[in-house]
């Protein structure tokens, strides 16, 4: 019983890292054809292994022997987190739900100037990158900033100047 739990677990693992490889490459020659900024690919890329991770997860626990509703209730508690998110402000949850978010519905990209309009503390510089959680902002001195994902939408932001990419 135990060697055959082993193997299944190896060929979900070269499963997953065939799929985390495939993927890349993929995903990569096939958004340099449309001519999608890099920032974004990065973004797609990583949206992609997290669910291959996901999925890859959900696989394993049905090799060792967790039950369909035990998996029903694990990816319930992962689908309810995220809904929380969304109402959630000051949350990991919401910096990541407002990273899907800003990719999908924002004009934001890397290399804008931005200004984030707030009468206590304007923030402005250039969009250096876009994580699950911060946007990466350089100012004129030099320095980085990182700004909270969820405060783009609890704040207005002026693009001072967009990439023509």
């Amino acid at each position: 019983m135990i060697n055959a739990q082993i193997i299944e677990t190896s060929f979900v693992f070269i499963g997953y890292l065939v799929t985390y490889f495939i993927t890349n490459k993929f995903i990569n020659n096939t958004l340099k054809k449309t001519q999608v900024q890099r920032g974004r690919r990065k973004i797609i890329i990583r949206i992609v292994h997290l669910l291959s991770f996901i999925t890859c997860t959900v696989l394993l626990a049905a090799v060792w022997g967790l039950e369909q509703n035990e998996i029903a209730v694990f990816v319930g508690t992962i689908v309810t987190a995220l809904g929380i998110a969304f109402f959630a402000q000051w949350s990991l949850l919401s910096s990541i739900t407002s990273s899907i978010l800003l990719f999908f519905n924002h004009p934001l990209k890397i290399g804008d100037t931005i200004r984030v309009i707030d009468k206590d503390a304007p923030v402005e510089g250039e969009v250096t990158d876009l994580s699950y959680f911060y946007v990466h902002l350089k100012t004129k001195e030099g320095e980085i900033i990182t700004v909270p994902n969820s405060l783009f939408f609890q704040k207005s932001i002026s693009i001072k100047s967009a990439t023509d990419k």
